[in-house]
């Protein structure tokens, strides 16, 4: 088969809907300055599907480094990728700072999180290797684990007894291999806010002797007495033998880091390919992730703000009933019963009716029968934004529950 005429046959399981919802549900046009308040379709939305979480992205300071720095730089400097061209003592000032604020020996700077995540693991294991890690790892984490050759067991989402169980298999293979152990979990698992079990983790860290890699790219600048990540919320930190943040999350940029032992750094900057053969992180995001790390140190009230409003959505929500699994950080998702039809004609009544903007998942990304209602609180959104979400959401779904969305098709919304 040609392969034109295969992709085009086999959309995909999102692909399929493309021609009901691209432009709707999926890319979608949100504009104007981020805030809790954006347009779409020419219409004034509240928003809660960004994850603008400590309202930087729009902060006075942070526009004004983010131009000057444009302005002095330009997008191009440095040219070429930081092995060869492109170390700057900019570049090694923020991978010094970040270290220190995630309280680990050394960072190296990423040029985005998916790609660095995917390739973290591509340099850290070999054949002889075994992984272990949770099941509702993020994509990058999945896709990272298909380029190894090696074996790989998954335990089920934060099922500790079950990891002990995979330990045990890994540890029987290592010892014939000569390889090592590497589990891997993330500190806030994204889709549904709960927080992998790191301290019960660590804890077993003696018996089976591995190395812990946490994706924490929720976590930073959100968990922890200082926002250094889901391992300070459990005191747990020193534990974590590689840390993985992201600009994309709390930073309101984009790139990603790495924090490490001085020498596992070392070894990942000489040996992760992502990053040798690409160009080095342009200036700007470089000083403006300085910026925006100046601002998370010196002002903690930007994450008092996004938990005081975060702490009041999910108390409303299970005050009125509503399921939010067991959320323990921002990330608030709210699980309705239903079909795809359902929960795509509710979140167009959410959106034309009550002007109100969140994520919707559906089947096949969640099981057949599950709708997630995925909201993003920040610090920028008020507690007026909260009391006009939660009544919306009563009104739906009491519309829901009485089959005022089952239709048996999406409303037509291109």
């Amino acid at each position: 088969m040609d392969i034109f005429a295969k992709a085009t046959a086999r959309m995909g399981p999102l692909g399929q809907y493309a021609s009901q919802v691209h432009g709707y549900f999926t890319f979608p046009k949100l504009e104007g300055e981020i805030s809790n308040r954006m347009h779409f379709r020419g219409k004034e939305k509240l928003v809660w599907s960004l994850n603008n979480y400590l309202g930087l992205a729009n902060h006075p300071e942070v526009r004004k480094a983010d131009a000057e720095a444009a302005k002095d730089y330009g997008l191009a400097l440095p040219m070429g990728a930081r092995m060869m061209s492109g170390q700057t003592k900019l570049h090694e000032q923020l991978e010094n700072e970040l270290a220190d604020f995630v309280k680990k020996e050394a960072a190296y700077l990423l040029n985005f999180g998916y790609q660095g995540m995917v390739s973290v693991i591509d340099a850290l294991i070999d054949r002889q290797d075994v992984v272990v890690y949770d099941s509702e790892s993020h994509a990058c984490i999945i896709d990272g684990l298909r380029m190894h050759m090696g074996k790989r067991f998954v335990f089920p989402h934060n099922d500790i007894d079950n990891l002990r169980t995979e330990l045990r298999r890994a540890k029987k293979l290592t010892e014939k291999t000569g390889g090592g152990i590497l589990v891997i979990t993330e500190g806030v698992f994204g889709m549904s806010g709960s927080l992998g079990k790191l301290d019960e983790i660590t804890a077993l860290k003696k018996e089976f002797n591995f190395r812990l890699l946490v994706d924490d790219a929720h976590g930073v600048g959100t968990m922890g007495p200082t926002g250094a990540g889901t391992g300070e919320h459990f005191g747990v930190q020193d534990e974590i033998d590689v840390f993985f943040g992201t600009f994309a999350k709390s930073f309101a940029s984009i790139g990603a880091f790495v924090a490490a032992p001085r020498e596992i750094i070392t070894y990942l900057m000489y040996n992760m390919r992502s990053q040798i053969y690409a160009k080095s992180l342009p200036m700007p995001l470089v000083v403006g992730a300085l910026k925006r790390l100046e601002l998370m140190r010196n002002h903690p009230e930007f994450r008092e703000k996004l938990w005081t409003v975060a702490t009041a959505l999910q108390k409303g929500l299970k005050s009125r009933g509503f399921n939010i699994g067991n959320t323990q950080s921002p990330v608030t998702p709210v699980v309705l019963s239903g079909d795809t039809p359902e929960g795509a004609n509710l979140a167009h009544d959410l959106r034309e009716n009550f002007n109100l903007f969140c994520s919707v998942v559906a089947y096949p990304v969640v099981p057949k029968g599950t709708i997630i209602l995925r909201l993003i609180p920040t610090a920028v959104h008020t507690l007026e934004d909260v009391e006009y979400t939660l009544d919306a959401f009563s009104k739906v779904k009491d519309k829901l529950d009485k089959g005022e969305y089952a239709t048996g098709k999406i409303v037509d919304v291109v």
